[in-house]
């Protein structure tokens, strides 16, 4: 069994030079996630129908350029 010992946020920003492009992508995405809170049983039913309504009709979607020229023109 191996030896593990905790890091202080100053070891943790001393090692990060070391760490490839990947690993540090991959430590932010992780990061991020711890603040990720779930979506509520309603807002999921919400993302949910929506998705289905999508699928059923996609020439309905707007590009997202179409979408912010047509809030600016709002």
């Amino acid at each position: 069994m191996g030896y593990f010992y905790a890091m202080s946020f100053s070891d943790v920003l001393a090692e990060l030079p070391a760490l490839t492009v990947s690993e540090r992508h991959l430590l932010v995405r992780r990061a991020l996630e711890l603040d990720d809170s779930a979506l509520s049983a309603e807002d999921e039913a919400v993302v949910e129908k929506r998705l289905a309504d999508h699928r059923r009709n996609p020439e309905s979607a707007m590009p997202l350029d179409e979408m912010k020229a047509h809030e600016e023109s709002n």
